[in-house]
C-alpha cells in the first residue's frame, strides 16, 4: 500500500447540496424552504421567539442566588495530603502553607485560599496553615499529632 492508494471509506464524505440552481436539480426555485414567511427569508434565526407571546424562558421562575462578594476556596482533602507525603512530594517535617501545597501539586489553585476537608485518612504529623478547615479535618490532623492554623480568606488587595 502506498500513500496514493489511500481513499476515504465509501460514504465517509458527502457532498453538500447546492440549492437554488435550477428546477432540474430538485432544489431549485425556493431551495426547499417552502413559500413566504420568516423561515423562507435569509437571516431568520430568532431562537425562542414565540410570535410576540412572552417566551417560556422569561415566564418560568428563576432559582438561586450568586453572592457578588462570596469567597471561592480551593479544596484539599486529607487523603490527598497523605498520598503526596507517601510519594515524597511533600515534606511532613516543615510547616506547610497554601503556596507549598500548590507547588507540590496537591491543590490546583489557591483561589481565595485553601480549605482542608476530612476525606481520606492522615497518618503523618503535619503543621498546616490554611484559610479554612472543617471540624472533622482539624480533629483528624490533631489526632495524628499535627496542628492546623486558620488564616481566614485571603484578601484580593494583599495578593
Amino acid at each position: 500500500m502506498r500513500l496514493n492508494d489511500l481513499r476515504d471509506n465509501t460514504g465517509a464524505r458527502k457532498e453538500r447540496m447546492r440549492v437554488g440552481r435550477g428546477i432540474g436539480s430538485g432544489k431549485g426555485k425556493t431551495a426547499g424552504r417552502g413559500v413566504k414567511g420568516a423561515k423562507s427569508r435569509s437571516g431568520y434565526s430568532v431562537k425562542g421567539f414565540e410570535g410576540g407571546q412572552m417566551p417560556i424562558h422569561m415566564r418560568l421562575p428563576k432559582r438561586g442566588f450568586t453572592m457578588l462578594f462570596g469567597k471561592e476556596y480551593g479544596v484539599v482533602n486529607l487523603g490527598r495530603l497523605q498520598k503526596a507525603i507517601d510519594a515524597g512530594k511533600l515534606d511532613p517535617k516543615g510547616a506547610l502553607d497554601e503556596d507549598a501545597l500548590v507547588a507540590a501539586g496537591v491543590a490546583r489553585k489557591e483561589k481565595d485560599g485553601l480549605r482542608l476537608l476530612a476525606k481520606g485518612t492522615l497518618t503523618a504529623k503535619l503543621t498546616l496553615t490554611v484559610a479554612g478547615a472543617s471540624k472533622a479535618a482539624v480533629e483528624a490532623v490533631e489526632k495524628a499529632g499535627g496542628t492546623v492554623t486558620l488564616t481566614g480568606p485571603a484578601s484580593k488587595a494583599s495578593a
